[in-house]
């Protein structure tokens, strides 16, 4: 039997660590109500972007991991997710660009269409609502940890902007 791509190893890594970085932000919203914070997953772990401490990561992510292996799924996924704004761009931009066909080369025809545009783009913004998710629940993110374990927290600040790397294996 073939394998699904979201299977090979390096894609299954970055859902593993999508969820498992979704996860922990939800832990550190819960402990830091009104605190922002903001993720990047890789096969290698994520990092978690957030002005609170080393430990604080690195507790939240070991009870992220605990529930995330008990059953609780839904943490996995973020309605702040990128997955969600970049489907979001795509389908906009797809739609404007569908009321772009067959205006030709004249700026007075493209400018015609401008409310054409600018309905299927809002339309395409309001079915983004529920395909973003689906495709984060689907494809970007998976609720499953599987093997996947910690490994270590660091942090660092660039630009100003205090930055936890956490490092996964599995």
């Amino acid at each position: 039997m073939s394998k699904s791509i979201l299977e090979i190893k390096p894609i299954s890594r970055i859902r593993r660590n999508h969820g498992l970085e979704h996860a922990t932000i939800h832990i550190l919203s819960k402990k830091f109500p009104g605190q922002s914070f903001s993720g990047i997953s890789s096969p290698l772990g994520f990092t978690i972007i957030g002005e609170v401490t080393t430990e604080d990561v690195a507790d939240a992510a070991v009870e992220a991991l605990k529930k995330l292996r008990a059953g609780a799924a839904d943490l996995a996924f973020h309605p702040n997710c990128g997955t969600n704004y970049a489907v979001a761009g795509i389908m906009a931009g797809l739609g404007a660009w569908m009321g772009m066909i067959g205006a030709g080369d004249s700026p007075k025809k493209k400018l015609e269409r401008l409310p054409l545009m600018m309905t299927l783009a809002t339309a395409a913004l309001i079915l983004s609502r529920s395909f973003g998710p689906y495709v984060q629940k689907n494809i970007t993110t998976t609720g499953h940890p599987d093997g996947l374990e910690l490994c270590k927290v660091e942090t660092s600040v660039r630009g100003g902007l205090r930055m936890h790397h956490v490092k996964t294996r599995g």
